[in-house]
């Protein structure tokens, strides 16, 4: 049995659980189980403090765990690194009142920075010089210049806006982080098995996101210049159609690239474009 430490919720608690989920973990939740094991897999799930995670992983109590690269940098537990998932993507960055003329990294000299990442800025500020006063604390650290508690923070930016609703500006951005998949560096062989199945999945539904499956009929004379623009996972799928002269081509394209391909193969003449979800993508 593998165990997984996960956020006891958050936006990184929901994003986990939907990619368990897609994934084909089954599990029955509620708010005040703790540990809750998969009725078709072997794994169970702990959940914890975003905090707790990587000591909980290197301490072996659980085995693997997701948690933001923020706070695994910040920890600084023996723990490794076994993939980045690409989801609760945000940066660490340090903000200034609005009204400050910012010229550069070296503003910082002798202001006190508030923060709940400690280790994050000091190692940032050593690397480039700066004496600054490193306040610590917990939650609503963008106030801490309001109250005058602090000359500036240094924290978590997804969207900007609440610096923005508390006069602040991002100034420097010292790392980005996103989910990533943190493991015991003592494995056994019986669990690092459940391991990589567990990986299988989560990276067929990591390729399948923002991909599109399109399948069309084509004028076999355009055919070439149809498969220049799909090329697919391989190569696309061509198949003939009863009808003469055509062919239904299949293949995935990415979604952002989506109106801008579809309106090159209307104008090569292509006709009944379908465009399908994927839910995973297995190579």
């Amino acid at each position: 049995m593998l165990r997984i430490a996960v956020q006891s919720k958050g936006r990184l608690h929901e994003e986990t659980m939907s990619l368990l989920k897609e994934s084909g973990i089954k599990l029955s939740t509620s708010d005040r189980i703790l540990l809750v094991r998969s009725s078709n897999f072997p794994i169970e799930v702990l959940f914890l403090r975003d905090d707790d995670i990587p000591q909980s992983v290197a301490n072996g109590v659980a085995d693997i765990g997701i948690v933001g690269y923020n706070e695994y940098v910040e920890r600084k537990e023996d723990a490794c690194i076994i993939d980045h998932l690409d989801f609760s993507k945000c940066r660490i960055s340090l903000a200034i009142p609005n009204a400050v003329d910012y010229k550069g990294i070296e503003w910082f000299n002798g202001k006190k920075i508030a923060t709940s990442y400690p280790n994050i800025l000091k190692d940032y500020l050593d690397k480039n010089n700066v004496k600054a006063d490193i306040h610590v604390i917990t939650g609503s650290v963008e106030i801490a210049p309001g109250i005058g508690l602090a000359d500036a923070i240094f924290d978590i930016v997804s969207s900007g806006s609440t610096l923005v609703s508390n006069n602040l500006k991002e100034v420097e951005v010292v790392i980005k982080s996103d989910a990533v998949l943190i493991g015991n560096n003592n494995i056994d062989a019986e669990k690092k098995a459940i391991l990589d199945e567990l990986k299988f999945r989560f990276d067929a539904v990591k390729r399948a996101q923002g991909k599109k499956y399109v399948l069309m009929n084509v004028p076999n004379s355009k055919i070439g210049e149809v498969v220049k623009i799909l090329p697919g996972m391989k190569s696309p799928t061509v198949m003939p159609l009863a009808e003469q002269g055509w062919s239904s081509v299949h293949s995935v394209i990415n979604e952002k690239e989506f109106w801008e391909i579809i309106g090159q193969l209307k104008n090569l003449g292509c006709e009944g474009i379908l465009v399908c979800p994927i839910e995973k993508m297995i190579l």
